[in-house]
């Protein structure tokens, strides 16, 4: 599953509280070539059936069972900078996949 910095964590709770309708946030991943990956981040009322869901630090995390082993060893953060960015790497460093991501 995803892992979240406390800087993701606290910028999703700071949009969470101008949506109290759509607790869930949902984060889904498909290709968009060989090499490049787009995420995106919806903010949604329900989970769905087929959701892998976990709670991290009172936010509920929705990700799809697509997209969920595509997650592993995959870290959520945020700078004012950047935005958000999802990180990654099969030797634990920290390297961006998707500079641009979408939040709906």
């Amino acid at each position: 599953m995803i892992a979240l910095t406390l800087t993701a964590i606290a910028q999703l709770k700071a949009i969470q509280v101008h949506h109290p309708q759509d607790p869930v946030i949902r984060i889904s991943v498909r290709d968009l070539d060989d090499s490049r990956l787009s995420f995106s981040i919806t903010l949604e009322a329900n989970p769905q059936p087929d959701d892998d869901v976990r709670q991290i630090d009172d936010l509920t995390i929705a990700v799809d069972r697509r997209s969920a082993p595509r997650m592993e060893g995959v870290t959520m953060d945020y700078t004012e900078a950047t935005g958000f960015r999802f990180l990654h790497d099969d030797k634990g460093r920290s390297l961006p996949l998707l500079t641009i991501p979408t939040l709906n």
